[in-house]
């Protein structure tokens, strides 16, 4: 009985340790059987090579790209060896960077002392009272509270703090949780949460005051999502606890659906006497978050913005790849373009009418991964936002889960004992880490290419293999003409100036 008692005692001191340690949610939320993933998961190479799937087969996300961003969190060797195990001969759609054979030399651009920032100026062309230069060009992109948790909200906005980058609240409008240091990008959806009246319509005042009381560094309209495009966004009642009705202004325990329109403006005419309005009373940017299907919006809007004094003052364009926490399997899959097609369709219409540099792009979708953040410098963004990514950095494990309010590690869910597994001291650090690696790999990848920044990269940059042993240049596929897609020689000579170490004090995260 010897043995029996001491098996009994060892399996004590394991559970003891994995509910008090920090670093692990799924060992705080589920003692001694959490160990059987990680056990699992070190094998996992072993037995995919010979019965499972791939590295490259998983989605949303393989597992060559979970295990980049959380050896990335956690400061662990993100290096693969003997060469690629993706098969590029036979690859359509693959993405190449042409790289300059004699590179270009620029150890200050290696340093973590410092972020890096936008190419342009948000809010700069409107003369907007409080515009300014991001001093990260990767920042979170919008999640709300409620859909996430609180712990994964401070996670996040204590991340962004260290990494020096902008932090998007999502629709569910600003919570205690987003007051850990990092500066906001406050999203307006169409249920206007945070700035919403008794009847569901926009409260301007209350909008007004929360800018006022709060660190918001512009404010984004959300008009769709790549994930529900043509929906507004789904809360399911499970996740509707009494703070976040509370915050949100909404019953607690039934199912949130916002309405897919919004009530304050209804055509492109009202939505920029919208965007002007907010601008003049805030003085902070104003602009637009939407996926992308017909073009009859883009088109007008580009026009009004090309003839008038009226704009918006950065467009983020979502791919249909785009994650979500619930919606419909039809919208998720069907509906809205793919991040390479929507954006350079719309970036075309701008450039066409040449108001193209008037406007911060901003792309988002499955974009928060060195190869194809690149390529979307490469089609004309200036920054990109990260979702699934920054999730997966503070210990999201794909288990696509959201939905039901019971993720395992208490990312995306209000169930208290998870979210008590979920530490948001030690996930901002893992946070901060993943978005300082990745502003390194694309400073690597830019500097390859022969620039010093990868705003002054072009469509020329990258190529597109084909399975026929054909390429084309993102140029070419995409229609793009020369310099459509560079920044003004103003704003490049003003971010190569802002790249200089000893203007930015932001610190690097701790190992």
């Amino acid at each position: 009985m010897i043995w029996l008692y001491g098996l009994l005692a060892l399996l004590a001191i394991v559970v003891v340790y994995d509910l008090v340690q920090t670093r692990h949610a799924i060992l705080r939320n589920f003692p001694v059987i959490g160990h059987f993933r990680y056990m699992l998961e070190a094998i996992g190479p072993e037995l995919r090579q010979y019965i499972v799937t791939s590295n490259n087969e998983e989605l949303p996300f393989s597992r060559d790209q979970r295990g980049w961003v959380y050896a990335s969190a956690k400061k662990q060797n993100n290096y693969a060896g003997f060469g690629t195990d993706n098969d590029l001969e036979h690859s359509s759609n693959y993405l190449i960077i042409k790289h300059d054979a004699l590179g270009r030399s620029d150890e200050a651009a290696h340093d973590e002392r410092y972020p890096l920032p936008c190419a342009k100026t948000l809010g700069g062309h409107r003369r907007r009272r409080h515009a300014f230069r991001p001093d990260s060009l990767v920042y979170v992109s919008g999640m709300s509270f409620g859909s996430l948790s609180s712990a994964a909200v401070e996670a996040l906005n204590r991340g962004c703090a260290i990494a020096g980058c902008l932090h998007n609240t999502g629709e569910g409008g600003i919570s205690p949780h987003h007051q850990h240091g990092g500066d906001l990008i406050w999203q307006l959806g169409t249920g206007y949460f945070g700035a919403r009246a008794t009847d569901g319509s926009f409260d301007r005042e209350a909008c007004l005051r929360k800018v006022e009381e709060n660190p918001v560094r512009a404010i984004e309209i959300k008009l769709s999502q790549g994930a529900k495009p043509g929906l507004g966004g789904v809360l399911p009642g499970e996740k509707v606890t009494a703070e976040i009705s509370a915050i949100r202004g909404v019953p607690i325990g039934e199912t949130v659906v916002s309405p897919s329109g919004h009530r304050a403006f209804s055509n492109v005419d009202e939505l920029l006497d919208f965007v002007e309005d907010l601008a003049d009373a805030t003085g902070v940017p104003v602009g637009i978050k939407s996926a992308i299907g017909l073009m009859g919006f883009w088109k007008e809007l580009a026009d009004r913005m090309a003839s008038e004094a009226r704009g918006v003052d950065f467009i983020q364009v979502d791919g249909g790849e785009g994650g979500t926490g619930a919606a419909p399997f039809a919208f998720s899959d069907h509906v809205a373009l793919p991040f390479k097609i929507g954006f350079s369709r719309v970036y075309t219409i701008f450039a066409e009418r040449d108001v193209h540099q008037k406007v911060v792009w901003v792309g988002s979708g499955k974009l928060g991964f060195p190869e194809t953040a690149l390529m979307s410098f490469c089609l004309g963004a200036d920054m990109i936002a990260v979702g699934r990514e920054a999730m997966m950095a503070i210990g999201c494990i794909q288990a696509q889960r959201c939905h039901t309010g019971h993720c395992p590690t208490g990312v995306a869910t209000q169930n208290r004992w998870l979210v008590r597994g979920l530490d948001p001291t030690d996930k901002a650090t893992r946070l901060a880490n993943y978005v300082i690696t990745l502003r390194k790999e694309l400073t690597r990848l830019s500097l390859a290419c022969g620039c010093p920044h990868p705003g002054l990269l072009t469509a020329n940059h990258m190529e597109i293999l084909d399975s026929g042993f054909g390429s084309r240049s993102l140029r070419d596929v995409f229609g793009y003409r020369e310099g459509w897609e560079l920044p003004a020689d103003s704003d490049a000579k003003a971010v190569l100036e802002a790249m200089d170490v000893g203007q930015h004090t932001a610190p690097a995260a701790r190992a």
